[in-house]
């Protein structure tokens, strides 16, 4: 599709940046109606950020995933390149969000404090999802059957949240007042309702077709350069994809709703995995390159295993110089991945 720019390199790159932003837009534009949506069908903030708007903002990394393996099963795309850019990219937004975007939130919202319950039915699914992936990928092929104990895995979670969800509702903890003044960004009525959802229906239309054109120009990037496939989408796609979680978390932040930041931020984290690869590998099937299994998965799983460590040992306090941390912990990963771990 993008060989009429092979050899304008320059030209080829401008191109996918493009295609990353309207897929950052698009997927951003899908995640206020999806949310607004949620809202209407009272779901509470933390709720809907651990299931509803996770899977929203996660809508990037599920939209390269999906659009990667129908094209590997076609043959339009290469097999090991598009399951590498597509990993890094699920696991560099995930590392992204962990440390940086954490902080970022934390540093707006002047500290970000996290309940007991928060951790344990929340954080420790999100390190065990890491888990999973570390020992499901050390053969270096995703199966289908991998797919389907990773999809699997989501659809249990969310019956138990829902569960979970349904006995301990409140409206006035989702922004509902006691006269029925709905939160901002909430339909009506079903005939707005049904609108928002045509329009995230069209969002996530395009979204899909970008994620198509972001991954054919990073194939042509890694087939010129010999940069490895993954380190690419650690770098560019997954920082991108991380995008939708960082502006829901600030908004959440700067609304003084802690909920909604940390629902997204940790169940993003539990999202990606399970869904993006997990469904991903349920079409093709996907190849692991080595640099994922022996340190960006370790990493993310070190790194949300110390994070729950700090906040239990703080009574769910996290701090000013939590983020200080948290952001050094971003760029010490980034550096040595690409000193050590730059060819898949």
């Amino acid at each position: 599709m993008l060989d009429f720019l092979a050899t304008n390199m320059p030209l080829l790159i401008l191109f996918g940046v493009v295609s990353i932003a309207v897929l950052v837009i698009s997927s951003n534009v899908a995640v206020k109606k999806l949310t607004g949506l949620a809202g209407y069908f009272r779901l509470s903030t933390t709720f809907m950020g651990v299931t509803v708007v996770s899977l929203a903002t996660s809508i990037p990394e599920i939209a390269a995933h999906f659009t990667a393996s129908v094209g590997i099963l076609s043959g339009a795309l290469d097999f090991e390149v598009s399951s590498a850019v597509v990993l890094g990219a699920n696991i560099g937004s995930d590392v992204v969000q962990q440390t940086l975007i954490m902080a970022i939130v934390v540093l707006i919202a002047g500290g970000l404090h996290f309940k007991r319950y928060f951790l344990w039915k929340s954080m420790i699914p999100m390190i065990a999802t890491t888990i999973m992936c570390i020992v499901l990928g050390i053969d270096g092929i995703y199966s289908r059957l991998d797919g389907a104990i990773l999809f699997g895995s989501f659809i249990a979670y969310m019956y138990y949240l829902y569960v979970d969800e349904r006995k301990h509702y409140r409206e006035e903890d989702h922004g509902f007042t006691e006269d029925g003044e709905k939160p901002e960004g909430v339909p009506e009525n079903a005939k707005q309702a049904w609108r928002d959802a045509f329009i995230a229906l069209f969002a996530l239309t395009l979204t899909v077709g970008s994620a198509m054109v972001a991954l054919q120009a990073t194939e042509v990037v890694v087939a010129k350069t010999g940069i490895g496939g993954s380190l690419i989408g650690v770098l560019t796609l997954g920082v991108a994809s991380a995008l939708p979680e960082l502006i829901t978390a600030i908004a959440g932040a700067k609304n003084g709703d802690a909920g909604i930041s940390l629902g997204t931020l940790v169940g993003s984290n539990i999202t990606n995995p399970l869904v993006a690869i997990g469904g991903g590998a349920l079409i093709s099937q996907y190849w692991v390159p080595r640099p994922l299994v022996l340190w960006d998965l370790p990493w993310e799983t070190v790194t949300g295993a110390i994070l729950w460590i700090v906040l239990w040992l703080n009574k769910g306090k996290l701090g000013k110089w939590s983020a200080v941390y948290l952001i050094g912990l971003y760029f010490v990963y980034i550096t040595l991945r690409m000193i050590f771990f730059s060819v898949d």
